[in-house]
């Protein structure tokens, strides 16, 4: 039986601070971030960190809506 590697997910880091992130690269970064916590299986610990700034992006985008 051959176990299958987890495929590899990028997730580039952001160049700037969340607020200096214009709106579109706001969204880029919160889209890359769904898929790849999609993508990875449950018990890894990446999760946590992608998770928290996913977590970031949300709050960015919200505090600009109002």
């Amino acid at each position: 039986m051959t176990v299958k590697p987890a495929p590899a997910i990028a997730v580039e880091p952001t160049e700037r601070p969340m607020h200096a992130l214009t709106t579109y690269q706001l969204s880029r970064y919160r889209r890359e971030l769904e898929h790849a916590l999609k993508a990875l299986p449950e018990h890894v610990a990446v999760r946590e960190l992608l998770g928290g700034k996913l977590a970031e992006v949300l709050a960015e985008q919200e505090g600009r809506r109002g």
